[in-house]
């Protein structure tokens, strides 16, 4: 009796460790809304549970990637699509993807560029789930003709 015993325990062990890594790879990101209004907006709380690394971006906006000169000038929408593009990418050089955004903060020069705002977020997230947003508008960004800049945190599963 005692052998069976010992032969399971060894393949519950053997399982578990085979098994162990890939749970401990898994991350839960669940998006909270708390007021019927914010729904389809903003989620107001993004938790997360279990390993992962951080992305922390720094203010992204329309620079051209060789120089910094500012691309778009005057164009809200153009300026804002092509930081997400940027957004997108360096996402991607870390193992993230759009998806991965918890906490995005956008700043604008214009309070009238919401509702571009707002449209050009809806088309980067694809309809996803949208991350925990906060919106400022703000005198001036970090260059002449700069009017949107975003900062971005994400979280990607450990091992990406």
């Amino acid at each position: 009796m005692l052998i069976p015993i010992a032969r399971t325990l060894a393949v519950l062990s053997a399982a578990l460790l085979f098994y162990l890594p890939a749970a401990a790879q898994m991350l839960d990101k669940q998006h909270h809304h708390h007021n019927e209004w914010t729904k389809g907006r903003f989620s107001e709380v993004v938790t997360v549970t279990g390993p992962g690394k951080w992305l922390f971006l720094a203010g992204v906006g329309a620079e051209a990637e060789k120089d910094g000169s500012i691309l778009h000038v005057g164009d809200f929408t153009a300026q804002c699509r092509y930081a997400y593009e940027k957004i997108g990418k360096l996402l991607a050089a870390h193992g993230g993807k759009m998806s991965d955004v918890v906490k995005l903060v956008t700043y604008v020069t214009n309070i009238k560029d919401r509702d571009a705002m707002n449209q050009c977020r809806a088309e980067a997230f694809k309809g996803g789930p949208l991350p925990v947003h906060t919106f400022l508008v703000i005198s001036e960004l970090a260059r002449p003709g700069m009017i949107v800049e975003m900062d971005v945190i994400a979280v990607v599963p450990a091992g990406k």
